[in-house]
């Protein structure tokens, strides 16, 4: 415990640096960044809530999927990974019931009363119902909840599927699970701290997404999720040493708005959800891909044909996440690679993600795509990922060909589109100089 003062003096001094190296990297630039950054940070928690407060640091990472595209909300398998760039969030107890919290770029404050745990209507689609959300889920929980004042930085890509809304959720888990549960990983873990950031998204925030983000923001790492039972999700961890083979993780940002994309994304859900109805079922998970197989002339004259081929793709990116991770197990990189190609084909063609239809002008991520494919076809891999629609692509690059394809995608979606990212061992975290 700290006051804000000591607490920049204490990261100025150094005494942050082995938590900034395994939160990011171990480059002595970069942890001077972050530095500056925390600094900077705290610098405006007190600006807006005063100085001498008792503090603490909270990080939750975005996170990149790397196999299995919208298969976690019918109850399926997938591999996502966290990446380096994160939420960053500075808190002091206000011994009140009213959480206030400033997230930077943003201009105003959410100011939650915890008397109330039922959705706002006025609240929907903003920040303020994912907190009164995951407030939530706490005390469903048995868990304590109380006031704190908090100012957030982030440089996870908003709209990028890079999950900057899952890493928001889980670092207020992660608050209140430090400030008020003693942070209790036996009540509040990882995982719980994920479905209770899902069900903050599903029902206060009004977005139906499934699991897959929320679970890597929280548990950090390279990771397998199995959402056959949804209430107990399997999570392993996997080695994933991308520079050990020669390769840099890109993640390339069309600048494409995820901006009333809602229906769009709840469209896939809802015609996957269709086609399990047909056989008298919640999920495709639930149902038997032989049987779906046999019956689709009479499933397309139910459901309609877009939802069957999203039911193919369904089936088709559960068994490669799957072997995504056996690829990596065995390192056949080779393997892995072509994997990564198969499944983005499968989710522009037959998931139908890559652009929305509400706009079919705006193409940026096909776009990316195709300048991929020109740079790395035969050498790398290359990918949409997250919802879709707008937003991120993602690709596997050799290292002596990211000078030239990191020029390649900013040369048209301008400088600093291509981040060149590493993946994070840590989930949402408290951080200390003891990390």
């Amino acid at each position: 415990m700290a006051t804000s003062a000591e607490l920049k003096q204490s990261i100025r001094e150094g005494a942050y640096d082995r938590a900034f190296a395994k939160l990011y990297a171990d480059d002595a630039a970069v942890i001077a960044a972050q530095r500056d950054r925390y600094v900077e940070l705290i610098e405006n928690f007190e600006k807006n809530f005063g100085t001498g407060r008792t503090v603490r640091l909270y990080s939750a990472p975005g996170r990149t999927e790397i196999g299995g595209n919208h298969t976690d909300h019918n109850n399926g398998v997938v591999m996502a990974a966290a990446v380096n760039l994160d939420i960053i969030a500075v808190v002091a107890k206000n011994d009140t019931d009213t959480v206030r919290v400033i997230s930077h770029g943003f201009g105003k404050i959410d100011d939650i009363d915890l008397a109330s745990l039922t959705p706002h209507k006025h609240e929907a689609e903003h920040s303020a119902s994912l907190i009164r959300g995951v407030a939530a889920g706490i005390v469903q929980r048995g868990g304590k909840i109380g006031g704190f004042d908090c100012y957030t930085a982030s440089d996870v890509l908003r709209g990028s599927g890079l999950s900057s809304s899952a890493a928001f959720e889980v670092c207020m888990g992660a608050i209140f699970r430090g400030e008020y549960n003693d942070n209790n990983m036996d009540l509040l873990n990882q995982v719980e701290i994920a479905k209770i950031s899902q069900y903050a998204e599903n029902v206060f925030f009004g977005k139906p997404c499934g699991l897959m983000d929320q679970t890597a923001c929280a548990v950090g790492s390279a990771i397998t999720i199995d959402f056959k039972d949804p209430a107990a999700p399997i999570v392993n961890k996997a080695a994933f040493d991308l520079a050990g083979k020669g390769y840099a993780l890109c993640i390339s940002d069309t600048k494409g708005s995820h901006a009333d994309l809602t229906d769009d994304y709840a469209a896939i859900r809802r015609e996957m959800e269709s086609v399990a109805a047909f056989f008298g079922k919640k999920v495709l998970r639930d149902v038997d891909e032989q049987e779906f197989l046999a019956a689709i002339p009479q499933v397309r004259k139910v459901t309609g044909d877009r939802a069957v081929v999203r039911a193919i793709h369904f089936y088709n990116d559960c068994r490669r996440a799957a072997e995504l991770c056996e690829a990596i197990k065995a390192d056949d990189f080779e393997r892995f690679k072509a994997l990564i190609i198969a499944g983005g084909h499968s989710s522009f063609e037959y998931n139908q993600n890559a652009y929305s239809i509400q706009n079919p002008r705006e193409q940026g991520v096909p776009l990316a795509l195709a300048i991929s494919q020109r740079v790395l076809e035969g050498r790398g891999a290359w990918r949409l990922q997250g919802g879709g629609f707008a937003g991120t692509i993602q690709a596997f690059v050799p290292l002596d060909l990211l000078d030239e394809y990191r020029t390649a995608i900013d040369a048209v979606f301008g400088p600093g589109s291509c981040h060149v990212l590493s993946v994070r061992n840590y989930g949402a975290v408290p951080v200390t100089p003891d990390l």
